[in-house]
């Protein structure tokens, strides 16, 4: 490994491990417990790469220091489950940029995670339909099986066949990866949740509508949800024993 590939690594860890601390101070305990896994194997990894002793020793310290907090937030989230006390609050400001479903979700899901409950009134319009397929993708790329997406929502009575033929060519595009969509309308729907049968719930306040318009087709952001401006919402996170169905 050469230096300039060690020094990349070393500022890799320092980076992830800063975030992990900040969100445990923000006490966003699963999303640290992920930082804190990727940095402390990213300083394995370097530590693998050092020669000098001293600076080996120096590893092993930081390495232990994570690892130990990282064993106390774990029997503190077990904790709470166990207790059907978790609660986790994330609150997405204005303008705010970094929060695809990919990087929202991902402390969530597992690879015990195969069935999944959605309930959002606002998968109706062109873009909440892009929205709802962008998340099924998310999830199917995810480290988990999901066979089965449950999708409860309200009709658009404006333009219904839209509507209904975006979610049918969906349901057959999902069929041939192996899920199936129960699809189902209600017409007085309101909350928005979605639920994992690994136990964790998620509850957006704009539900999965929370990024703003695009500038442009070819403005930064228009393709990567990473980069595209959200709309002031907050997240709140549960976990429970029992997932119910919708």
């Amino acid at each position: 490994m050469t230096q300039n590939h060690l020094s990349g690594m070393e500022a890799s860890a320092v980076s992830v491990l800063k975030r992990a601390v900040e969100l445990d101070q923000s006490e966003r305990f699963q999303e640290s417990l992920i930082c804190y896994q990727e940095g402390i194997q990213l300083l394995i990894d370097a530590l693998k790469a050092v020669k000098d002793d001293s600076k080996r020793g120096h590893y092993r310290e930081k390495i232990k220091g994570y690892m130990d907090r990282a064993e106390q937030i774990k029997v503190h989230v077990n904790q709470m489950k166990e207790d059907g006390k978790y609660h986790e609050q994330i609150r997405i400001s204005e303008d705010s940029t970094g929060y695809s479903y990919e990087v929202l979700f991902k402390p969530y899901i597992s690879s015990a995670l195969t069935e999944v409950w959605v309930e959002d009134p606002y998968i109706r319009h062109t873009h909440q339909l892009y929205n709802f397929l962008r998340f099924c993708e998310m999830l199917l790329k995810a480290p988990c099986k999901v066979n089965k997406i449950h999708l409860l929502t309200s009709q658009d009575e404006a333009d219904s066949g839209q509507q209904s033929g975006a979610l049918a060519e969906l349901k057959e595009s999902l069929s041939s990866h192996g899920v199936t969509l129960d699809l189902q309308y209600s017409s007085t729907i309101h909350d928005r949740e979605i639920r994992f049968d690994n136990g964790w719930i998620i509850k957006i306040g704009r539900g999965l509508d929370y990024f703003k318009r695009p500038k442009g087709r070819f403005s930064v952001g228009y393709c990567d949800y990473d980069l595209r401006q959200c709309q002031e919402t907050t997240v709140d996170i549960f976990h429970t024993k029992h997932t119910k169905t919708l």
